[in-house]
């Protein structure tokens, strides 16, 4: 097995990849995201959410330029990178917080990274785009490295599901990617049926064997509206509900656009953990 990674580093700050969660805290700057879409895409509401997450009690801030939502209209390089690289660079001047980049496309991390972002947050974890690796690693960079598939067919799933995160690990290894510098998804609503995520989430233990810190990101997504019948805005209880199993099978990092009440629920929750 990898030796288990006990920390990351994310920019300047260290984080305890053992035993404690972290808030990554969600800002698109996109018309047409699932849930927030076209909220944030002025400069002064983008930085006054941030201004917001960080009061509330987020860790890192995630930047996305592109919506993945499914059926989600890809746009150009060029257009991602003039939605999140000034928006980036402004973060990084006024607030003291780790700041990533949602993106699979080389061009626009490395304008991001240029911006001064800190993590790459990759929806295809290095298989999509055969730049993105070496740009990472020559960064300096952490990376986010999701499970993803064009398909939902498997004949076992939590086995390929960890088999396809450590392809995604071997590139990273022979671009250069120290581990210290890893994280891995489970991606959550992303090539799985609604079955499949939900079985990703309650096996999310299993994904520790990898050795490597995780990140949950449930939030608001379709498999908790499919769950309790629920519209993107009814969908908070849902979250959270998710957060506490995240933070229970040792998640250290949940993707939220909640913050203020998914930092309380882990707060909770750790202290309930604290006596197991």
């Amino acid at each position: 097995m990898q030796k288990k990674m006990t920390e990351i580093q994310i920019g300047n700050r260290m984080f305890e990849a053992d035993g404690s969660a972290y808030i990554m805290g969600i800002l698109n700057v996109t018309p047409d995201s699932f849930s927030d879409g076209g909220r944030y895409v002025s400069m002064d509401a983008a930085l006054e959410q941030v201004a917001r997450m960080i009061e509330e009690g987020a860790d890192i801030i995630d930047v996305g330029g592109e919506s993945t939502r499914p059926g989600h209209q890809k746009i150009s390089d060029e257009e991602e990178i003039s939605r999140t690289a000034g928006i980036i660079q402004e973060i990084k001047k006024k607030f003291d917080i780790p700041v990533s980049i949602d993106t699979y496309k080389s061009k626009v991390a490395l304008a991001a990274l240029q911006a001064g972002a800190d993590l790459v947050n990759d929806i295809w974890g290095l298989k999509y785009d055969p730049k993105l690796a070496g740009i990472i690693a020559e960064s300096g960079a952490a990376c986010c490295l999701m499970h993803n598939r064009d398909n939902t067919e498997y004949k076992d799933f939590m086995k390929e599901m960890k088999e396809d995160l450590r392809e995604s690990l071997e590139i990273a290894h022979k671009a250069g990617i120290a581990d210290n510098k890893i994280i891995l998804d489970p991606g959550i609503g992303f090539g799985k049926t609604y079955e499949q995520n939900l079985q990703a989430i309650c096996k999310l233990s299993e994904l520790r064997e990898l050795g490597y810190p995780i990140l949950l990101g449930t939030s608001r997504k379709s498999v908790i509206g499919l769950t309790l019948d629920l519209p993107v805005e009814e969908r908070l209880e849902g979250t959270l509900a998710t957060t506490v199993l995240g933070v229970m099978a040792g998640c250290s990092f949940v993707r939220v656009h909640d913050v203020l009440e998914n930092k309380r629920v882990i707060w909770m929750t750790e202290a309930v953990r604290g006596w197991a």
